[in-house]
C-alpha cells in the first residue's frame, strides 16, 4: 500500500514540499545544536527540562488518546467507531514519532540513546518509558497496517490481531502513566509531587487527544469527503466533554490542596504561574488564557445543543486544545521547576532556535500523518467510501 503515498495532486505535493522545507530548515538549526550543544536553548542549571520535554509530554497524551476509540470499538463492539479506528491508530503512530523526536533533540548527542539499550537500568523510570513508547509504536503499526490491508482485500482480520489490540489498550494507559512517574518521582519539585499526577495526565490526554483527532478528521472530511459519521463524532465529543470536566476538576483539587493546607512548596509554583513572583510575570497571561479557555470550552461542550452543533464544534475543540496545551505543554514544565528548591526564580523561555527545532519535529509528525492518512483514504476510496478524489 505504500505506493499510494506516491500518487497525489498538486495540493498534496505542495503540502509535502512545505513540510520537507520546514524539516530541512529545522535540521539545519539542529546541526547547530549538535555543534554548540544545548546552550542555544533557554535551558539552564535550574531549568534542565524545557520546551522539548513539554511537547513530548503533551504528545504522549495524544498518542494515548487513541484508546478512547479502540476501547469502545473492540471491548464494547461500538461499530459506529469503525470509520474512526484507523484514524486513531495512525494518529497514535505520528504522535509517538514526534515523542521520540523530541527526546532525541533534548538529550543532546543522539548516541546517548544507546546507553539505555546497552546499559539497561530497570530501576530507572526513563528505561520503562523507552519500553512503553517503542512498544506502543510497534503495536499500532502492526495493528493499523494489518487491519487496513485486510479491509482493502475484503478479508477477515487474522485472529492474532485481537490479542495485540487488547494489549495496546492496556499499553495506552501505561505510556502516559510512566511519563507521569518521570515527574511525580522527583521530591524536590512540589508542583509535580502529587499522587494524582498520572490521573491528571490521563484526563488531559483523553480530552485533548480526541479533540485534535476530531479536528484532523474534519480537515480530512473537507478534503476527501470521507465522513466517519455524525454518530461517531457525537459520541467522541461526549467522551471529550466528560474527560475535560474531570481534567478541570483534578486541577482544582491541586489548587485546593495547596492553598487550604497552606503548604509553601505547593503554593509557590501556582502563585508564580497565575500571579507572578519576585517581579516575574512571564507566564501569568498564558495561564489565565488557559484557565479562561478551559472554562469556555466546558460552557460550549456541556449543553447538548452547543456540543452537537457541527459548525461550532471545531471552534470549541480548538479552544480546548489551546487551553490544555498551555497548561500541559508549557506551564507544567516551567511551573514544576520555578521556583527552584532554594525558592529562587530562574526565568526560562524557549529561544528561536529551540522553537525552530521543535517545528522540525512537528513537521516530521505531520509528514508521517499525511502519508498514513493518504494511504488510508485511498483505500477507503477503493472501497467506495469516498466520493471525490484528493
Amino acid at each position: 500500500m505504500l505506493e499510494k503515498a506516491l500518487k497525489g495532486g498538486p495540493k498534496y505535493w505542495s503540502w509535502i514540499a512545505f513540510l520537507l522545507l520546514i524539516i530541512g530548515a529545522g535540521f539545519t538549526v539542529y546541526l547547530n545544536q549538535l555543534q554548540d550543544g544545548l546552550t542555544i536553548t533557554g535551558l539552564s542549571r535550574d531549568v534542565s527540562w524545557g520546551f522539548y520535554i513539554a511537547q513530548f509530554t503533551y504528545l504522549v497524551g495524544l498518542a494515548a488518546s487513541g484508546v478512547m476509540i479502540v476501547l469502545p470499538y473492540y471491548f464494547h463492539h461500538y461499530k459506529k467507531f469503525k470509520g474512526m479506528v484507523i484514524m486513531g491508530e495512525f494518529m497514535a503512530i505520528a504522535a509517538v514519532v514526534m515523542c521520540l523526536g523530541f527526546i532525541i533533540v533534548d538529550i543532546g548527542q543522539p548516541q546517548r540513546m544507546l546507553n539505555i539499550i546497552f546499559h539497561p537500568t530497570p530501576n530507572s523510570v526513563l528505561f520503562w518509558d523507552m519500553i512503553v513508547l517503542n512498544g506502543y509504536l510497534f503495536l499500532n503499526v502492526v495493528i493499523g497496517w494489518t487491519c487496513l490491508e485486510c479491509e482493502r482485500q475484503r478479508i477477515e482480520t487474522p485472529k492474532w490481531v485481537k490479542p495485540l489490540v487488547y494489549t495496546s489498550i492496556v499499553w495506552a494507559f501505561s505510556i502516559h502513566t510512566v511519563t507521569a512517574f518521570l515527574y511525580a518521582g522527583l521530591p524536590g519539585r512540589h508542583y509535580w509531587l502529587t499522587a494524582i499526577l498520572a490521573a491528571r495526565f490521563l484526563a488531559s490526554a483523553f480530552c485533548s487527544g480526541p479533540a485534535i483527532l476530531l479536528l484532523v478528521v474534519f480537515l480530512v472530511r473537507k478534503i476527501t469527503k470521507y465522513d466517519p459519521g455524525k454518530a461517531a463524532i457525537g459520541t467522541l465529543t461526549t467522551i471529550i466533554t466528560y474527560a475535560m470536566c474531570v481534567n478541570v476538576f483534578f486541577f482544582m483539587l491541586e489548587v485546593f490542596t495547596a492553598f487550604y493546607s497552606n503548604m509553601p512548596g505547593h503554593i509557590h509554583p501556582l502563585a508564580y504561574l497565575f500571579a507572578g513572583s519576585h517581579g516575574h510575570h512571564e507566564l501569568v497571561p498564558w495561564m489565565w488564557t488557559a484557565a479562561t479557555f478551559a472554562i469556555l470550552s466546558l460552557a460550549l461542550l456541556i449543553p447538548p445543543k452547543l456540543r452537537y452543533n457541527q459548525k461550532l464544534l471545531p471552534w470549541t475543540l480548538a479552544i480546548l486544545v489551546i487551553a490544555t496545551w498551555i497548561d500541559k505543554g508549557l506551564g507544567l514544565l516551567i511551573g514544576g521547576q520555578t521556583p527552584n528548591p532554594f525558592n529562587e526564580i530562574t526565568v526560562y523561555w524557549p529561544t528561536g532556535k529551540e522553537l525552530m527545532i521543535s517545528m522540525m519535529v512537528y513537521a516530521l509528525g505531520a509528514l508521517t500523518l499525511t502519508i498514513l492518512y493518504k494511504i488510508a483514504t485511498d483505500v477507503k476510496r477503493e472501497l467506495g467510501e469516498l466520493t471525490t478524489p484528493d
